[in-house]
Parts: structure tokens; C-alpha cells; sequence
């Protein structure tokens, strides 16, 4: 039963949306919007590259070097209250010991602690007290049984001053409970501050408890310097306030998400000018090493903000002539190119779905507007030649004039527009704004990566320091009636509480391990000879007096996958026994990972790798000659001692920013001359030079991205369909009348196809009745013999 004209209608008007929602409009409307918006991307875009005075780079240094502080910090308070945890364990674990040989052996391995005392509980009597006067009055003996009763607290003296007292027990079977009390400042250890910048520790409230950096009123000469004095005073005080109100927010809403690195929350302050320099501050609470893993420290709620004065420079602001240029490139060539889309592939296409629907229709009066070039040019052909043969014509009658048109096709045409946006997008990928040649890396940039590594060297240095002060204080408590099971005991808390040793163990004169916990020794059994007479391999294998190496710390080993980093302390009353202690380098590794520095590396003072914080090989040499240059030059003694340094370099390579900073203080770590070198790349940093070729660059990437998705989008749906269809179309004005012509897809191809299908039945129904006419024809006139088909077109 035929369908109704009204089902026909319904049937043909959905096939018109189908068509333009799959056609050939939609690639061609989309790449337009995209170009449009990319156009007014690149306008709006680039006149913001620059246009802060202070750079993100700067803003963001500041940031992570409160970070820095707060790390030192959180460590520094985390430790100090696990050696006086594990010294009060170990002397629990002894015989009874007098107050004064308490504070005395404390004060002898650890000079932490600006205060120490022995406080009897019963009776609140002071037993023993060095250093500082402790302010016993602030505790509360009877609350100590309660929970949280021997938390650390924070009290605040007379004269203003703020100290962390740290409390432990000390108790032996027989004898009145005994309080152990350590007062220490808050103030930071090993922060290099630079001329120019302040830090300070505040609490919740935002009230400051400790601050370095800012000279008082009456350190300074002339008027002018008091009023600066007076002023970073109040500004620090202001960002104090914010910075603690800040604090309280959670991570993952006060963090810009995706920069990652300090797992707490900090940020970046800018404040009031003066005399033409601006304050910008960064501040970080205290938070644990691990995500959800509070700690000793970070239930003080105290927050680290670091201060500087920057030079604002208001001629690095960019000029938004640029991007108008740009986008108005931009403009024409893609005015161009969609109009090349227009004019050669879309309209040629709707005219033939136009041709092709009146043909169907019966229509064969008028000939077919042929296009000019192309699969259009050929379809059109086709169809002018398929509407002769409904006429009567032969098939065969007009194929010397077919394929006289134009063979550019629309796939040459999809090719020309690619180049014309390519024209565009390629220089804004490849050649315009490059930095390399103009960026200006600001000095703060570069006095925060000599800071920040010279803080580094100092936090390393420390951590060896507190390795073998622990080894130290294991050591005195060992005497020579202590039994190998009770060595063990002890030597497994220190490795628990501690996770840097890789391996404790006791070790006799003759190289005979006594008692061990973790990983086997790298020590060897027996001293070499040069151990014996203290010569040139007394550092690496053996010292005198039976000792395993001459220095504290040494390097056991100089080739193989990892350095073996070890320390040691003689045992007294048990003729040169030691208990010795090899450090983990994962440990090393891990202080060392910092965001902002770029590739750290720990090296010796043969300027050999010992460790760092991505990948590297042991033993191996710095990655370039200039940093192995600079190291060098850093280790140059200036005064009393070397300083840290940081340089900018500019090569071929681009432009990269490189740090070193020696150790340099006491301790047992002194000996060993090390140094700690960072270096990035100044591409990495947000500032408006790098800024205005990254968005260059993201430019040229949309106009190639979206070039490549509409282009290849036409291709696909369009121009492949198009050249089939086209050669069908041949084909059957040809003569070819057995192979069915199927759409691909409902739109303008395909229902040009499906009109090119019509057309080949009306064909075949025009032969059938040509063929029953001639059968009828009257005797007296001859028949007309019917016309041969070229071999392979019936």
C-alpha cells in the first residue's frame, strides 16, 4: 500500500534534519566558532601575560619557601620530642640515675634545648636544671595522668618570648616519678634568610611567637631605616593575620588545585608598597609528612610566614597589540578558508542535492547546472548524461565528452585550507615569542633558588648530625655489663622510633658484630691496613684505636649502585667497641624532594652524585660542565667559610637557573665537605615571558587541533563518501545499470546516492518498456534492433 502524501512529507522533512545534523554544515559552522573564539582567546589573552608587576614566579617562590620553614619546623619539633622520648626510655630502662647525670648526659649529646630539668612529681621539688630557667610554675603536676597530660605546650614568659616545653617520665621501681622537662625557642633551624627577608612562627590567632629576620628600632642608624623597620614590622603583622585565618581552611579548598607539593595549606600574600618596593609574604601551616598523619608538631597549629620586599618593575606589563594583530591574522585567514569550504565544496554539494531531487521527480526540461571542478564536476556530468538517456538518448552517445571538467578535487581543496590555517598556527607553535633570547628571570627568583638550597644543605647536614647524636646517646647508655639480648632491645627502639638507618649493630675492636638490628652490615669484618696505621684508608675502612673509620660519618664505599653512609660511637669501658649506624639513602633522598627547586643532587667532595631527588646514578658526575664549574666555585672558601651561590645561564639549551650551597656548621657532618646543587629550567617558571610564549604556543595548538578535528571531520563524513559516490555515478552513466547504489550516511551524499539509485531503476524501467514496445511493433514496419550494451555494463 503506497504511504500518504502527508507520511511522505514527514519521511522527507526528517531526512532534511538528518542531514544537517550529519552533512557537510556542521564542520564548516563548528570550525567557524572555533576560529571565531580563538580569535577572541588570542585578543583578551595575551594582555594579560604580564600584567602583574610582582611575577607568579616570585609569588609562588615565596610560597614554597614558607613551605621550606614549615618542613625545618614541623621536623625540628617532631625530633626533639622523640630523642627526649627515647633518651627517658633508655635511662627507664637502666639502673636509677641521678637527676644531675640526666640533664648532664642530655645536654652533652643534644644542644637543642635552651633549657633542661628534673622536676619531682609528689612533690613538685626541683631536682637537677641547666641552661635556661625552665618554667616549671606553667605545668600542672596533678593533670599529668590525664589525657594528652604530657603534650608539649607552648608558654609565653615575662619578657614576651614563646617556649615549647616538652615533657617525658622518668621512672624506676622504688623511687618517686620523676619529670623530665626540655624548653626549646621557636625558632627556626637552618633557615637562610637572605639581606632582605623575615619569617616567623605564628599561632592560630595569628599572634606572632618567634621572628627573625627584622632588626629592632634601636639596631639601625638613620631615620629612614627606622621607618622601614617599624613598617615590615606592621606588615608582617598583617599578613600574620591573614595568613592565620587562611589556615584554619582545608587543604584541598585553600590550595590551587593540581600544584600539588605541600600537602598543608599555604599560599602567597602581596602587600603595601614603599619606596617603590612591594611586600609579598608566603605562608604554610605545620602538617605531617604524610596525608592524615598528624604529628607532635601539628597539633600546635602554628603556621610559618616568610616576608620579602620585591622591586616591582611597572614596565613588564605587555602590550596587548599583539594579540589584536593576531586575532585579526587570524580573522582573515580563517574568513579565507571557510570561504574556500563554502565556495568550492559546500555549495557545489546542496546544488547536486537540489539537481538530483528534481531529476527523481521527473523533471528532465532543464539540463544540469554542472559545477566546475571536482567530485562535483563529475557527479554533475553524470547526471546530465543520465538525464539525456531518460530522454531517449544512447549511454554511450556522450562518453567521449566525460571527464572534461576540472580534476581538483575536494580532497585538494580540504588540503589548501589546512595549509592556509597552518599558515597561522605554525609560527604562533614554532617561532613567534620565543623567551629564550628576551627572558628576564628575576633576581628574586634567583636569590630564593641560593636560599632555599643553602637551607637544603643545612637540613641534610642536621639530619646526619641528629643520626649520630642518636648513636651517641645509645652508645652512653651501653656499659660493659650490658648483655647482647639488651644491646638488641635497644638497638631495635632506636631503629623503630627512627626511620634513617638502614642497619644498627654493635661492633667489637676486631670487627666481631655483637648485637644488630636491620639490614646485614656493609662494614667490613677486619680493618685494612691503612685503618691501622691511619693512613690514606683510614677514612673508608678502619680509624685508629680499633675504631671503624677515622671520621663520624663516612663514605664506605666509592663505586656500586648506592652509597653506604655511616656513622659511629665508641662504647666506653668496652676497649674500642662501637655501635655503628648506616644511614638509608631513600632518607637522604627523601629531604631532598622539594617543589620549586627543580633537580637536586647531593654530592661529595670529589663533585661525585651521592643522592638527590629524581633519578641519577651513584658516583656519577654532575649532568653538565657548568654546574660542575659552579660547584666548584662554591666550594672556594669566601671568609671562614664557604657560601652558598646561585647563577642564571643562558646557552643553547635555553635558560636555566642553578644553585649549590657547601655544608657549613658543626658537627659530626662537617667533615665530610659536601654540597647540595639544584638547577631548572626557567621555561618552568610563571613568569611574563614564559607566560607570553606558553599561551603562543596553546594558541598555535587549538588552531592546529581544531583545523585537524573540522578538516578531518569533513573528510571522513564528506569528501571519502563524495569521491565514492562520484565514481558510481561514472559508472552508471556509463551504462552500468546492475550495481546497486547504497547512501553511506543521511545527509547531502547520501541522499544524492539514493537519488543516483532512483535514477538507475527509472533506467532499467525505460529499457523494459522500450524492449516490450519493440516485441508489439506492426508487421509491415521493421522493429528497431535493440542497442548492445558495452561487455560488463548489462
Amino acid at each position: 500500500m503506497a504511504a500518504s502524501p502527508a507520511k511522505r512529507r514527514h519521511k522527507v522533512r526528517r531526512r532534511a534534519d538528518m542531514s544537517l545534523l550529519g552533512g557537510i554544515r556542521p564542520p564548516i559552522a563548528i570550525l567557524s566558532a572555533l576560529l571565531l573564539s580563538l580569535a577572541g582567546i588570542t585578543a583578551l589573552g595575551f594582555g594579560r601575560a604580564g600584567e602583574d608587576s610582582v611575577p607568579k614566579a616570585v609569588m609562588t617562590s615565596q610560597q614554597h619557601f614558607a613551605e621550606d620553614g614549615a618542613v625545618a619546623m614541623r621536623a625540628s619539633i617532631d625530633e626533639s620530642a622523640a630523642d627526649l622520648a627515647r633518651t627517658a626510655g633508655l635511662f627507664n630502662a637502666g639502673d636509677p640515675a641521678q637527676p644531675d647525670a640526666v640533664v648532664d648526659k642530655i645536654g652533652s649529646v643534644y644542644q637543642k634545648w635552651v633549657g633542661t630539668a628534673v622536676v619531682e612529681i609528689s612533690s613538685g621539688k626541683m631536682l637537677a636544671a641547666r641552661g635556661e630557667n625552665v618554667p616549671v610554675a606553667a605545668i600542672d603536676t596533678a593533670k599529668l595522668s590525664e589525657k594528652d597530660g604530657l603534650s608539649p605546650r607552648m608558654v609565653r614568659l615575662a619578657n614576651g618570648e614563646t617556649r615549647l616545653l616538652s615533657l617525658e617520665l622518668l621512672s624506676w621501681e622504688g623511687q618517686p616519678q620523676q619529670l623530665l622537662i626540655a624548653s626549646s625557642s621557636l625558632r627556626f633551624p637552618g633557615i637562610s634568610l637572605g639581606k632582605f627577608r623575615s619569617i616567623a612562627v605564628i599561632d592560630s590567632t595569628g599572634r606572632i611567637l618567634s621572628s627573625d629576620g627584622i632588626p629592632e628600632s634601636e639596631q639601625v642608624l638613620t631615620e629612614d631605616q627606622r621607618t622601614g623597620v617599624e613598617r615590615s614590622k606592621k606588615q608582617l603583622k598583617a599578613f600574620a593575620k591573614v595568613a592565620a585565618k587562611r589556615a584554619e581552611e582545608h587543604p584541598l579548598k585553600a590550595n590551587v588545585p593540581g600544584e600539588g607539593g605541600y600537602m598543608g595549606v599555604s599560599g602567597s600574600l602581596r602587600g603595601d608598597t614603599f619606596q617603590g618596593d612591594r611586600a609579598v609574604a608566603g605562608y604554610a601551616a605545620l602538617t605531617g609528612p604524610e596525608p592524615g598523619k598528624g604529628t607532635v608538631a601539628t597539633s600546635l597549629g602554628l603556621t610559618v610566614v616568610a616576608m620579602v620586599d620585591v622591586a616591582e618593575d611597572p614596565t613588564r606589563v605587555t602590550d596587548p597589540l599583539f594579540g589584536l594583530l593576531a586575532a585579526g591574522a587570524l580573522l582573515l585567514i580563517g574568513a579565507l578558508a571557510v570561504g574556500v569550504l563554502l565556495g568550492t565544496v559546500q555549495r557545489p554539494l546542496l546544488r547536486l542535492f537540489l539537481e538530483s531531487r528534481r531529476l527523481t521527480r521527473g523533471d528532465l526540461t532543464r539540463p544540469v547546472r554542472v559545477p566546475r571542478h571536482g567530485e562535483a564536476a563529475r557527479i554533475g556530468e553524470s547526471l546530465e548524461r543520465l538525464r539525456r538517456q531518460l530522454l531517449g538518448e544512447r549511454a554511450d552517445s556522450d562518453a567521449a565528452g566525460a571527464g572534461r571538467r576540472g580534476r581538483i578535487g575536494a580532497r585538494a581543496l580540504l588540503v589548501v585550507c589546512g595549509i592556509l590555517l597552518l599558515v597561522w598556527s605554525g609560527p604562533m607553535l614554532l617561532l613567534v615569542n620565543r623567551a629564550d633570547a628576551t627572558a628576564v628571570v628575576p633576581e628574586q627568583i634567583t636569590n630564593d633558588q641560593r636560599e632555599r638550597t643553602d637551607t637544603l644543605s643545612d637540613r641534610v647536614r642536621r639530619s646526619l648530625n641528629e643520626g649520630h647524636a642518636d648513636l651517641v646517646s645509645v652508645a652512653g647508655l651501653l656499659g660493659e655489663r650490658t648483655s647482647p639480648e639488651d644491646m638488641t632491645k635497644v638497638l631495635d627502639r632506636t631503629r623503630n622510633e627512627h626511620a634513617r638507618y638502614r642497619s644498627l649493630y654493635v661492633r667489637a675492636a676486631d670487627g666481631t658484630i655483637l648485637a644488630r638490628s636491620g639490614e646485614s652490615p656493609r662494614l667490613s669484618d677486619e680493618p685494612k691496613d691503612g685503618a691501622k696505621d691511619g693512613g690514606k684508608d683510614a677514612g673508608k675502612d678502619g680509624g685508629k684505636d680499633g675504631r671503624p673509620f677515622a671520621d663520624d660519618i663516612t663514605v664506605l664505599n666509592d663505586s656500586g649502585t648506592e652509597p653506604v653512609i655511616a656513622s659511629y660511637a665508641e662504647l666506653s669501658g668496652r676497649d674500642g667497641s662501637t655501635v655503628v649506624g648506616e644511614f638509608r639513602i631513600d632518607f637522604i633522598n627523601s629531604l631532598l624532594k622539594r617543589p620549586g627547586l627543580g633537580e637536586i643532587r647531593v654530592i661529595d667532595a670529589e663533585r661525585r652524585v651521592l643522592g638527590g631527588n629524581s633519578g641519577y646514578l651513584a658516583f656519577e658526575h654532575l649532568p653538565s660542565a657548568r654546574l660542575d664549574e659552579l660547584a666548584a666555585g662554591t666550594g672556594q672558601k669566601t671568609g671562614i667559610s664557604a657560601r652558598a651561590g646561585a647563577v642564571v645561564y643562558r646557552d643553547g639549551d635555553g635558560v636555566q637557573v642553578a644553585g649549590a650551597a657547601p655544608f657549613v656548621g658543626g658537627g659530626a657532618a662537617k667533615s665530610l665537605n659536601w654540597m647540595v646543587v639544584s638547577w631548572q629550567p626557567a621555561a618552568g617558571l610563571a613568569i611574563p615571558e614564559y607566560n607570553l610564549q606558553n599561551r603562543t604556543v596553546l594558541a598555535g595548538l587549538l588552531g592546529i587541533t581544531a583545523a585537524a578535528a573540522c578538516l578531518g571531520w569533513l573528510h571522513i563524513i564528506v569528501v571519502r563518501p563524495l569521491r565514492e559516490v562520484a565514481k558510481q555515478a561514472e559508472s552508471l552513466a556509463g551504462g552500468d545499470r546492475r550495481t546497486v547504489l547504497y547512501p553511506r550516511h543521511h545527509d547531502e551524499v547520501g541522499a544524492i546516492a539514493r537519488s543516483l539509485e532512483l535514477l538507475r531503476q527509472q533506467v532499467l524501467e525505460q529499457r523494459k518498456r522500450d524492449g516490450a514496445g519493440a516485441t508489439t511493433a506492426p508487421a509491415d514496419v521493421p522493429a528497431q534492433a535493440p542497442v548492445q550494451a558495452p561487455a560488463g555494463r548489462n
